[in-house]
């Protein structure tokens, strides 16, 4: 999600909810977030379909702030040319997205956390069976340098990825001003696991870990086969301040501290 000052209306919004149904939708074009869920606990939504074009930015498909006690999204596709599939933001815990079908866009994010120096935490989000085509990224984690708070627990799984251009990120110095190079993120990132990826990757940067100095550490890497989308080209891994490992992974990530 892409913080603005400008705010156009959302299309539906969900606040402080009991065990949330949600399912059968189509929405089309919102001129802001298509769905917003906040505050609620527990909950199923599924077989949503979502739709926006390049010309409308800031639209995420859902956000999912405050949430959690077993919220469930499943069996939802989303076809975006901009900003967030799916983001789940501050203060959430025990999410689970499954069989999420995702693109272009912007990717299933975890964050933004920390924008203007709030205290953010997300937990135990687990994203399942999902695909991405021609998104600007797959599995994304991102936090602000100005704030604090932590997300851990997090897990991808069986993920399928068509050219998609930053399939697996991690991004701690997330920010729309100049960024502070020497200044750290107070989101510390722990306990992450990428396992099951498989598909191509449109840049030759398929692995993006960019943490801060309060470093992301338990990072595990696990039975990845990631190749790029043009033929005869190879794809690399990059990683700054990042502890964990990573095994049968392509491709490989040497740069990963132990």
């Amino acid at each position: 999600m892409t913080i603005t000052t400008k705010l156009c209306p959302q299309a539906l919004a969900f606040f402080r909810c009991v065990n949330l149904v949600l399912s059968g939708l189509q929405h089309i074009n919102s001129p802001r977030i298509h769905i917003s869920i906040s505050g609620c606990d527990g909950g199923t939504i599924s077989n949503l379909r979502i739709t926006a074009p390049g010309t409308s930015p800031n639209t995420d498909g859902i956000d999912i702030a405050s949430t959690n006690q077993s919220t469930t999204l499943t069996s939802t596709t989303l076809i975006f040319k901009q900003d967030d599939c799916i983001a789940v933001i501050g203060n959430s815990s025990y999410i689970t997205i499954t069989g999420v079908s995702c693109g272009p866009g912007h990717g299933i994010s975890v964050g933004s956390l920390g924008a203007h120096r709030t205290h953010d935490t997300v937990e135990e989000v687990h994203v399942r069976n999902c695909t991405f085509t021609g998104s600007m990224n797959g599995a994304r984690i991102k936090a602000w340098q100005v704030g604090s708070g932590y997300a851990k627990s997090i897990i991808f799984d069986q993920i399928t990825l068509n050219v998609v251009k930053n399939p697996i990120i991690i991004n701690q110095f997330y920010t729309n001003a100049v960024a502070e190079e020497n200044a750290a993120s107070g989101v510390v990132v722990s306990n992450v696991t990428y396992s099951g990826f498989r598909g191509t990757s449109a840049t030759d940067q398929a692995i993006t870990l960019s943490c801060s100095s309060a470093r992301c550490s338990d990072i595990i890497l696990d039975n990845i086969k990631i190749t790029s989308s043009t033929p005869g080209r190879t794809v690399t891994a990059s990683c700054m301040n990042a502890h964990g490992s990573a095994t049968l992974t392509k491709p490989p990530v040497p740069c990963l501290l132990r």
